[in-house]
């Protein structure tokens, strides 16, 4: 009898799908580490499944070094007072197309949050220019309240301050996406407004080495300085992006013009006003009122030598929040900047409150002892109300973060360390905290972040969605002492009217909105 043959291509077919069916499962098997050895994975189908597997984005810089930090805070003060004398010529052109005529009224504090509130905790309860005078600016002031945020990537494209600003204008007034650069390649990431330049030449102070040696000392806290030649323009347009951000109704133009030169700023695309600026050291700002302003443009018409664009402020009477973000920036960058240029810029914008998001490029996992960069956060707020000295000063406590182990990610041991570590700079300053990372934990953390896509996968930097969540999560907290604030007041006012409030008597502070905790860094 014959044999049967074998059908030996069956065989072969059931032999490949078993090594392919072994291959996939070998995927799905984590990286491990062997005798100090890495192992990577095995991964057949990365055109397919993206497992994730390269180390999580650290933060920009890891490294702290102290040099960057060195600033002689007399010398700052000095030359404030000598480079902001009474200007020699005029420094605010005004053009005013039209405007509500309509002083703003008093506002009430919002009632209605239901969510459980990460409070702030105010140590400066003995300074003139503390939390409880922009509390009462925000309630009582008949002018734009404004707020300066300084921080690094983490709020980079206005990320979080979008949000603030919006909850802050819908319930206090106010309308527009503050400050904007001249010129940036990051200009293209923001979405709160349409910033579009040509001809002009910008340097990040990040890279201040590379920079022209003749700008080096013209940084202001933005970062940037830029640099135009003839018949450079910026055209600014407000975006729906948020809320409020399309009523606005002034727009203010920063610039250094030390040979004289002449501008033309075009609002809405229609009108047309041509500036002389006589050449001077000094900080000039062309301030354009009009009923709303959809689009501001900006061209340099002749006089470029040594010119210094630094950006716009978009506002209304309300509050304004102005982002200055610099990538890669510890916070040492604000003593890179010249202090009379912020000092000059400040008394034409005067700032209410100074907020400072820094230390997640510090913070290393396994480091638990931050004592140093601490006292470089109490020269921070130092060097912020010697060039800001009308604002109060606010610490943003650094974000949550999580790191890379081989069951997964998990929570940044490190986190609670620097949170009390700046805790205790503030106080020691008496300065504002907020713990950043409290309030993260409260909305579920993290790594519940990065799961509900509020955040990047590399668990440090969170995105539009989560600064949404942060940012109202902060104005919250604002709100909170606003409100305590209002009812103190009508208090006061029914027992004894004739108690002035802090607007106008700032030394006079409550001890009981004083909330000093854990001010031992030892303690998470």
């Amino acid at each position: 009898m014959a044999k049967k043959s074998e059908n030996y291509t069956f065989n072969g077919w059931i032999a490949a799908a078993a090594l392919v069916g072994v291959l996939v499962a070998v995927s799905f098997i984590p990286p491990r580490t062997l005798g100090g050895v890495k192992i990577r994975r095995a991964n057949i189908l990365s055109d397919i499944f993206d497992f994730d597997d390269t180390p999580a984005r650290s933060p920009e810089s890891a490294v702290f070094n102290e040099e960057e930090f060195q600033v002689d805070m007399t010398e700052v003060a000095e030359r404030i007072d000598a480079d902001t004398l009474p200007p020699r010529v005029q420094t605010l052109f005004e053009w005013e197309i039209g405007r509500d005529t309509t002083l703003r009224a008093e506002v009430l504090p919002d009632t209605a949050c239901t969510r459980r509130i990460v409070a702030i905790e105010e140590y400066d309860s003995l300074r003139l220019d503390g939390m409880r005078a922009f509390y009462d600016t925000v309630l009582l002031a008949r002018r734009p309240v404004r707020i300066a945020v300084l921080g690094d990537s983490f709020i980079e494209g206005d990320i979080l301050t979008a949000d603030l600003r919006e909850r802050l204008q819908e319930t206090y007034g106010g309308g527009g996406t503050g400050f904007a650069p001249m010129a940036s390649p990051l200009t293209a990431f923001r979405r709160t407004v349409k910033t579009v330049s040509k001809g002009w030449t910008s340097y990040n102070i990040m890279q201040r080495k590379k920079t022209p040696q003749t700008l080096r000392d013209k940084f202001y806290v933005s970062g940037w300085v830029c640099q135009p030649v003839e018949e450079a323009s910026t055209r600014w347009e407000t975006t729906a992006y948020r809320r409020k951000l399309d009523e606005c109704s002034c727009g203010r133009i920063f610039f250094l013009s030390p040979d004289s030169s002449r501008i033309e700023v075009t609002v809405n695309d229609s009108l047309r006003r041509e500036f002389s600026v006589e050449g001077d050291p000094s900080v000039r700002q062309i301030a354009v009122r009009a009923p709303r302003i959809g689009s501001l443009a900006f061209r340099v018409v002749s006089g470029t030598r040594g010119f210094i664009g630094y950006g716009a402020v978009l506002e209304s009477d309300g509050v304004s929040v102005d982002n200055y973000s610099i990538r890669s920036n510890n916070g040492q960058a604000m003593f890179w900047t010249n202090p009379s240029i912020d000092a000059q810029i400040d008394a034409m914008l005067d700032y209410d409150l100074v907020i400072l998001q820094y230390g997640l490029n510090i913070m290393q996992n396994g480091v638990y002892n931050y004592t140093n960069y601490a006292a470089q956060i109490e020269k921070m707020v130092t060097f912020v109300r010697e060039c800001f000295p009308g604002a109060a000063v606010l610490v943003m406590g650094v974000s949550d973060r999580s790191v890379r182990t081989d069951a997964g990610f998990a929570p940044m041991a490190a986190v609670p360390y620097m949170t009390a570590y700046q805790r205790l700079a503030a106080s020691n300053v008496q300065a504002a905290f907020w713990p950043t990372a409290d309030a993260m934990h409260n909305l579920g953390g993290m790594g519940h972040f990065v799961r509900s896509g509020w955040a990047g996968k590399d668990f440090t930097h969170i995105n539009y969605s989560g600064g949404r969540r942060i940012g109202r999560a902060l104005f919250d907290a604002l709100n909170d002492r606003i409100r305590a604030t209002h009812e103190l007041r009508r208090r006061r006012v029914y027992f004894d009217p004739v108690l002035p409030d802090s607007l106008h008597l700032k030394p006079l502070r409550d001890p009981l909105i004083l909330a000093p905790i854990h001010l031992n860094p030892m303690m998470p």
